[in-house]
């Protein structure tokens, strides 16, 4: 018997990105604040016996394939359920920029995750869940969890922060037009900032601790707004003009507590005590906005990742 499950899978932003230096494996090692806003995809899951992904989206640009990390997540799960003759038809309803800094793709990865999970009866557990994001992206793991984390490794591994009582509003902006490649963005960080990165495990330790004890963080208010700290804009933005722009404007914005560009870019936000704020300061800038050749968008932060829609 055929069923179907809905799925949001949010955006989110960084509040604090430190490139703490190079793992032996590659990768960076990473000292994050991720928070969860509410600029949502949202994909519609109906499962088949016919062992196929199939994969459709309303926005013509964006792969189906095999490279789509809402395919390879469905692969993976059932891949590991032992069951190949388990199959879904997937549409991703795209909210979300592409290319932006916003983990859209990772946040898709994370909810189709969720959704077949539920949807062929496999039963894994959260943490089972997050073990299976890791493997697909530094970014899943947050997305699986969602809300505000302190985001550590690669970014696989999460600890948990406590949220404020009261959400910040945000302004979000990006170039629908400009897209940033993530190892671009961190190859230019070690070959511009290579002779100021940490060199051992105990400086990581040490670096995350200050993090940690964070008196913004305890919780984030917007008396005591996040300093945002984004050690990728100090290399993407001087050759993105989009993200130059983009943070130009925001830091016009009447209201505004903060701005930085999210992940490696372009997106960029401001941070508003409320939502009011930030839906009031949007008003008054979108001509400003579109004259530079932004798209804009008011959102609120939000206490989830992805998850199932009733």
């Amino acid at each position: 018997m055929t069923a179907t499950v809905r799925v949001t899978a949010p955006a989110k932003i960084n509040l604090h990105l430190e490139v703490l230096g190079q793992r032996p494996d590659g990768f960076h090692e990473l000292a994050m604040v991720m928070q969860s806003i509410d600029l949502a995809d949202e994909l519609e899951c109906s499962n088949s016996a016919d062992g196929l992904i199939q994969l459709s989206c309303d926005q013509p640009g964006l792969s189906c394939g095999s490279d789509n990390l809402i395919t390879r997540a469905a692969e993976l799960l059932r891949q590991r359920s032992g069951f190949n003759e388990l199959g879904a038809h997937i549409h991703l309803s795209k909210r979300i920029p592409i290319g932006a800094g916003l983990a859209g793709g990772s946040s898709d990865g994370a909810g189709t995750l969720i959704a077949l999970n539920t949807l062929w009866g496999l039963g894994h557990t959260q943490e089972e869940l997050r073990t299976l994001a890791a493997e697909l992206g530094s970014d899943m793991p947050f997305c699986l969890t969602g809300g505000i984390q302190l985001c550590f490794g690669r970014g696989e591994t999460l600890e948990s922060v406590q949220a404020g009582a009261d959400s910040l509003g945000v302004v979000l902006v990006k170039d629908p037009t400009v897209s940033v490649s993530t190892p671009w963005a961190y190859g230019e960080c070690r070959r511009l900032k290579g002779d100021q990165y940490l060199i051992d495990e105990e400086a990581f330790a040490e670096r995350r601790q200050l993090l940690r004890e964070s008196s913004w963080l305890h919780p984030v208010r917007s008396v005591v707004p996040p300093p945002l700290r984004n050690d990728l804009q100090d290399v993407v933005a001087p050759k993105t003009p989009s993200v130059q722009r983009g943070i130009g404007l925001l830091q016009e914005l009447p209201g505004q507590l903060r701005t930085a560009m999210s992940g490696s870019g372009p997106s960029c936000f401001a941070l508003f005590q409320n939502r009011a704020d930030a839906d009031r300061a949007l008003d008054g800038a979108l001509d400003q906005f579109e004259r530079a050749g932004l798209t804009a968008w008011s959102c609120s932060f939000l206490g989830h990742g992805a998850k199932l829609l009733s």
